[in-house]
């Protein structure tokens, strides 16, 4: 070949990352992991085992052992005796620890990558550029927050012992997003890696050893869903942080409920990329690839759904079938891979499937040229022609599968942008900001980029509304999910006083009707129920409210979403009138709480004006 024919041709050439270091590493633990309980490694000889294997080619990295229900009691029993000690620990003492693990992590940075790329399958060069180092980051990040709790959160306290449960397509740092905040708060933790993907979750705890942590503050036991049910459900457990799919977000929710625990559901998502006609498109095609094809697409907050104007819609869609042509999958330890594999076989056949059957309800499919047919590699996807209904722009695909809707104008952008069951994420494409930021919060999603996607850091919080869950990860917000308030009094239980009352009216009777968008109205459902006074006396009958209350209400609600719009000082004008207007009937509200709660006049007075600082506060 010609020195001319090489420039016109400029094929890839290989730029592989040796794995001897990482198998070294595996062939000294026998290729075989069980749990880590209160500082040390154990394992049975009659443990169930989990094949964890290498995505890309089907070999085998590890054995991995169930916990089984004793090693599970024995993890959370651990937990809960760490927990006093390590709390005494202080501020300082956990920082110095955190800071620990997070120089191991950096010390060890090309084996935990390698790691991280064998047993999921991402290319190497995402582990190494952008996981490891984000992981890295929440250590160092959180070993500050250590250091200056008891300054900053003075009024707040540690939950206890939590469960955490993470999935397969961010291991380590999934795991340093909730080990993290937790340890620095004073918690202590069980942790359950993904089945597919506890690899390093293994390494990590040999560095625990290493790092100083002391037994029982960090446990990690493995196994499948019904491991990570059992951890969930336990009495033992004070908190739950859970990411993963919304269906076992909602089973996990429904099996701690009413067991007192404090929950964190990070789920799925199905997210907008909303690029409008004056927006540069180079650089939302760009966009488009960090976003959708970035893991494989195996992402929760992946710019899965595409709402470009319809002006431009041709034009980004060739400019976006000519990127996705130049991009390279194959073997995930080649440096010069831009997409590598699924986590596994059921995965490629889950997505394939979803594809293949979504494609019935129409749609036109485009997709690049295959360059890696063996092994779990799915071609980079892009499907147009379907409407916000189509199963496919509804549906969480999990995969590096891009569907593609038009919009005409900017309202009915946010409408198609809100079109969905999930709220995690979305991103907007302007080169005029006022644009941007006008459509940003009228987006329903837990984050909204601008000109970007998939910009995380351990400063700002993450997390999602709808059936994407609730709670937040990361940032001073993330930190509060692992605190709970301090008591400044033990409470105690409120004994009824008689108290004698008279109002006037009592030979009038009142209806007591509902307040809804903004007036009176008499309860529809014809039904009525009893309250009563403190000593017993019918206080009223109180209509019950059925769905067309409700439905109306949920109605008056949504109509007003312009509130949020407004800016801070109307809003606190009208809180602040509010306040006025219930000052005014002071003596009437002192006089209710007296007969209803069966309070003293003292009492029911510090509980009015307490109410009414609180309104203030809200104010201002």
């Amino acid at each position: 070949m010609t020195l001319i024919e090489s420039f016109e041709k400029l094929d890839y050439s290989d730029a592989l990352e040796s794995s001897k270091e990482a198998q070294t590493w595996l062939d000294s633990h026998g290729r075989r992991f069980g749990q880590f309980i209160n500082g040390k490694f154990e394992g049975r000889s009659d443990a169930d085992l989990i094949a964890s294997l290498n995505p890309s080619n089907g070999d085998l990295l590890a054995n991995i052992e169930v916990a089984n229900p004793g090693q599970l009691k024995k993890a959370i029993t651990a937990a809960r005796k760490a927990l006093p000690a390590w709390q005494a620990m202080g501020g300082h003492g956990r920082a110095k620890v955190l800071y620990a693990l997070a120089r191991l992590l950096q010390k060890h940075t090309r084996l935990v990558s390698v790691l991280e790329t064998l047993d999921n399958g991402k290319p190497i060069r995402e582990s190494r550029d952008i996981d490891i180092p984000l992981a890295i980051r929440h250590f160092y990040h959180h070993a500050g927050w250590a250091q200056i709790q008891e300054r900053e959160f003075s009024e707040y306290k540690a939950i206890g012992v939590v469960a955490q449960i993470v999935p397969w397509n961010f291991p380590l740092l999934m795991l340093s997003w909730k080990i993290a905040p937790a340890i620095a708060m004073g918690n202590t933790l069980v942790f359950k890696p993904a089945e597919q993907t506890p690899i390093t979750a293994m390494f990590f705890a040999h560095l625990c050893e290493q790092a100083g942590v002391p037994d029982g503050v960090i446990n990690i036991v493995n196994g499948a869903g019904a491991t990570g049910a059992a951890l969930a459900a336990h009495e033992g457990i004070d908190k739950v942080a859970f990411t993963g799919s919304t269906s076992v977000g909602r089973a996990i929710r429904k099996a701690t409920a009413g067991q007192n625990k404090k929950l964190t559901l990070e789920l799925g998502g199905k997210s907008a990329f909303v690029v409008f006609e004056d927006a540069d498109l180079d650089a939302a095609v760009e966009g488009l690839v960090d976003s959708i094809w970035f893991n494989q697409g195996e992402v929760c907050c992946a710019g899965s759904r595409l709402l470009v104007q319809a002006q431009i819609a041709d034009k980004l869609h060739t400019k976006l079938k000519k990127r996705m042509q130049t991009l390279r999958q194959g073997t995930p330890l080649n440096k010069s891979v831009d997409i590598g594999s699924l986590v596994s076989q059921t995965q490629y056949q889950r997505v394939d499937e979803l594809v293949q059957n979504g494609l019935e309800h129409g749609g036109e499919l485009y997709q690049a040229s295959a360059t890696q047919t063996d092994g779990n590699y799915y071609p980079p996807t892009l499907i147009t022609e379907i409407d916000s209904s189509h199963p496919l722009a509804q549906e969480e695909i999990f995969g590096p599968v891009l569907v593609s809707m038009p919009f005409r104008t900017q309202s009915e952008a946010v409408t198609l942008a809100n079109n969905s069951r999930y709220g995690l994420a979305a991103s907007i494409w302007s080169e005029n900001i006022n644009r941007a930021m006008d459509v940003a919060p009228k987006i329903k999603a837990g984050v909204v980029w601008i000109n970007c996607h998939n910009q995380f850091d351990a400063s700002c919080g993450f997390g999602g509304v709808r059936e994407s869950g609730f709670g937040r990860e990361g940032g001073k917000e993330g930190l509060y999910e692992y605190l709970q308030p301090k008591l400044l009094k033990k409470a105690t239980k409120p004994k009824p006083l008689k108290v004698e009352f008279k109002d006037g009216n009592e030979n009038i009777d009142r209806t007591l009707k509902f307040y809804i968008g903004g007036k009176q109205v008499r309860p529809d459902g014809g039904h009525s129920f009893a309250t009563y006074n403190a000593d017993g006396s019918l206080a009223n009958w109180v209509g019950a409210g059925n769905r067309k209350d409700i439905r109306n209400a949920v109605s008056a609600a949504t109509k007003a979403s312009n509130w949020s719009n407004q800016n801070g000082h109307l809003r606190a004008q009208i809180i602040y009138f509010f306040a006025e207007n219930l000052a005014l009937r002071e003596d009437e509200w002192i006089k209710r709480l007296q007969e209803i709660c069966g309070l003293t006049k003292k009492q029911a007075k510090k509980e009015f004006h307490a109410s009414l600082s609180r309104i203030f506060s809200y104010a201002a």
